[in-house]
């Protein structure tokens, strides 16, 4: 017994390892999935936390305009120095809830491992009142692990997250970290029954569903 007692810290100790030597971005595997619940085409967009400005760029393919903001003057920075002037995209440096920096209105909203950090029925109000007539609100969130189906998904985010490592990164070694990656993190603190209920209030037809890597995924057109 005393050597299985010690199992369990040295297979973490070797997982970590490997990930370490294998990093990928669990927020930029996401972004496909959010230009799919998007029209082709569509006028000006916001993303909030924007980071480096990767989902910001590729909204830039399909939408008007892009407006990215982040409270993080140097990634900011970093995002304008990444984006070529061709690419219709401006940064600024402003905080989530302030819509005097972003007043819209936007006919898409988007938002990466971001919401957990605000306040939750304030913040989704405020993308609301910032949507167009039939724009699109795309949220890819973190939630806090409660229920036993939680607790499963997220042991099988865990193989999944090994498996895509490796493919990534088949020869291992120490594989340079994404800038997306560099921003500090904060674990979650609301259950996704929560944000469940909390959206069916603020966004009458809200569909809010979990997906692998700790993530959920919200949708909701204005009508």
């Amino acid at each position: 017994m005393k050597g299985a007692s010690g199992l369990a810290p040295r297979l973490f100790a070797a997982l970590g390892r490997f990930h370490d030597a294998r990093p990928w971005d669990h927020n930029a595997h996401y972004h496909r999935a959010i230009l799919r619940r998007l029209p082709r085409r569509f006028g000006p967009a916001l993303d909030v936390g924007c980071g480096s400005g990767d989902l910001a760029r590729l909204l830039a393919g399909r939408a008007q305009s892009v407006t990215g903001t982040d409270t993080d003057p140097g990634i900011v920075a970093k995002a304008r120095a990444a984006t070529p002037e061709a690419v219709p995209v401006a940064f600024t440096t402003a905080d989530a809830l302030d819509a005097e920096a972003a007043p819209g209105p936007y006919a898409a909203v988007t938002c990466v491992a971001v919401l957990h950090h605000l306040p939750l029925t304030e913040t989704l109000a405020s993308f609301r009142a910032r949507l167009a007539p039939g724009g699109t609100l795309v949220v890819v969130g973190l939630y806090r692990e409660e229920t036993r189906a939680d607790r499963a998904v997220s042991l099988l985010a865990v193989v999944a997250h090994a498996l895509v490592a490796w493919w990534k990164h088949p020869r291992g070694g120490r594989a340079a970290r994404p800038a997306a990656m560099t921003a500090r993190t904060r674990p979650a603190t609301t259950s996704l029954a929560e944000i469940r209920r909390t959206a069916a209030r603020e966004l009458p037809g809200v569909r809010v569903r979990r997906r692998l890597f700790w993530r959920y995924v919200l949708e909701w057109r204005r009508p």
